[in-house]
């Protein structure tokens, strides 16, 4: 095991070659979540710096939780012939579309129908383990583009938003996502 303050250029190619990662957190009580996400929606800004956007889904558990305590970890693990987990945790905020400055963040993201935050996490600490125990599988399709997106884009942005107010307005606990203005 291995653990640092910060990515290097190692740790980078690394989490850039992953398919999938996973986004846990918790607020102070309740549960603890842990959701696997995909697709073009992640980027390293720096050795300390990783922001990746959010698509709608059927629960909002990462930004409820981010209200009440704004910590993350994300894990990285490799499913190839190069054992390695990587953990990387920090301190995260959020950005809705109606944010100021969400346009810049957005920008270094391709558009995808559904998008409804986006997290910075600054890094306070990396740790890499083995990942022997991880098994050895290969990508045959991400379902996000061909079911996810597809799904969004027919409902429409206003579609999207009744969605949401139906299942993202407050998490599996009861706390409020802050999906809207004022809730």
């Amino acid at each position: 095991m291995a653990i640092g303050k910060k990515l290097n250029p190692t740790l980078r190619a690394f989490i850039e070659r992953q398919h999938v990662f996973f986004v846990a957190t918790a607020a102070p009580g309740g549960r603890v979540n842990v959701s696997p996400k995909g697709m073009s929606t992640l980027s390293i800004l720096g050795d300390t710096q990783i922001r990746w956007l959010n698509l709608s889904g059927s629960g909002n558990e990462t930004a409820a939780h981010l209200r009440e305590l704004n910590r993350m970890t994300l894990m990285f693990c490799s499913f190839d012939d190069n054992p390695m987990i990587l953990r990387v945790y920090g301190q995260a905020t959020t950005s809705h579309p109606r944010d100021a400055g969400w346009e810049e963040k957005a920008a270094g993201f391709p558009t995808l129908a559904g998008s409804r935050q986006i997290f910075d996490l600054r890094i306070d600490l990396v740790q890499t383990s083995c990942g022997s125990g991880v098994p050895i599988m290969r990508l045959e399709k991400s379902r996000g583009e061909e079911d996810l997106v597809p799904f969004y884009e027919q409902m429409g942005q206003e579609g999207v938003i009744e969605y949401w107010k139906r299942r993202n307005t407050v998490s599996i606990d009861g706390l409020a996502t802050g999906i809207f203005d004022g809730d």
